[in-house]
């Protein structure tokens, strides 16, 4: 009996651990994209990691697989994009469906910050994950009754409220991790949650650019890259087993090898529309990173907007992805 008891344990045990470790490579994948709808729309970046866990199983529940819904959301009546069918609350219900991990994560909290009966969330402290977690639940997200003690725990246990902190910028030193959780008796922070704290005590930036997911993923159902600056193509298109002159074409870039930016990199040629109607312009931002960002062939986003390569939109200006401009698009001279 006490034989059969450890061995139950010790499947238990390595059960437990294996869990661990799932949830710490979607936290590794995603950590930076919460803290950027952070900054974006103010959900807290712990409550965004704590729902994606749960709701998509850790990146691996059948919805997230055939549909990239981190989520949960359904259709909804407002809903004009891409669904999937998944049993739910009751059999084949209509949920979002998107086309990459980026996608989710910006709907997700769009939906919230939009919606007038989550309304009430945004007056909380955003370091409050418990209030945020039961209004949540309040507010009707999810029908299960544990619903708010199963993010709260969630984040409690993986320090999901260190994202929070950091987006906040109010993490001094490492220190005063242990005593930002409810006990102080947790483990410790791991390493890159501490180098990014010794970033914001030294007042250099806090680098959440990289807003995509680690490995391939997809963009306007086109396989993707987010490569570091200074990464080889070369090596990038021996990896994924395709030619370094398809590869240049493909992202509409210049002979090269050597990345100067840290950017998107496609494995396939781009699509000739986008998967919405327009971009606005944001700071900064060229006409090829927009294409990049849209998953569209940069020939076909300068047709449709009567645009030549070198022209740059103001901030504000709309750049239509599927059809003609309306009218000739402004440039800054």
């Amino acid at each position: 009996m006490k034989k059969l008891l450890f061995i139950a344990c010790l499947i238990f045990a390595k059960a437990f651990a294996q869990d661990s470790i799932t949830v710490q490579q979607y936290i590794d994948s995603y950590k930076s994209l919460a803290m950027a709808e952070m900054f974006r729309t103010g959900v807290p970046a712990a409550i965004t990691l704590a729902q994606g866990i749960h709701e998509s199983s850790a990146g691996k529940s059948d919805l997230v697989l055939s549909s990239n819904n981190h989520f949960g959301i359904k259709c909804k009546s407002s809903w004009t994009g891409k669904s999937v069918r998944h049993d739910d609350d009751a059999s084949q219900e209509c949920f979002r469906a998107y086309d990459s991990p980026l996608d989710s994560y910006k709907d997700h909290s769009d939906y919230l910050r939009a919606n007038q009966r989550y309304a009430f969330l945004f007056q909380y402290d955003p370091l409050d994950y418990s209030a945020w977690a039961k209004g949540l639940k309040q507010a009707g997200y999810a029908t299960n009754p544990k619903y708010a003690p199963i993010l709260i725990k969630t984040i409690e246990r993986y320090h999901l409220n260190d994202f929070t902190l950091l987006a906040l910028n109010k993490l001094n030193d490492t220190s005063n991790l242990a005593a930002n959780t409810p006990s102080g008796s947790f483990a410790s922070p791991n390493p890159e949650v501490a180098e990014l704290v010794r970033q914001v005590s030294n007042n250099t930036s806090l680098d959440i650019s990289n807003t995509y997911p680690t490995g391939v993923f997809d963009i306007n159902s086109c396989k993707v890259l987010y490569v570091e600056k200074g990464t080889s193509l070369l090596a990038v298109a021996i990896q994924n087993h395709v030619s370094l002159p398809n590869l240049i074409g493909w992202n509409d870039m210049d002979a090269t090898d050597i990345c100067q930016n840290s950017q998107l990199v496609y494995l396939e040629k781009k699509q000739k529309k986008g998967n919405k109607e327009v971009h606005e312009v944001k700071a900064g931002e060229t006409l090829w990173q927009i294409s990049q960002q849209e998953g569209i062939r940069l020939s076909n986003l300068l047709q449709y907007n009567q645009l030549s390569n070198a022209s740059q939109p103001p901030i504000g200006q709309k750049i239509y992805l599927q059809n003609y401009a309306v009218q000739t698009s402004k440039v800054i001279k």
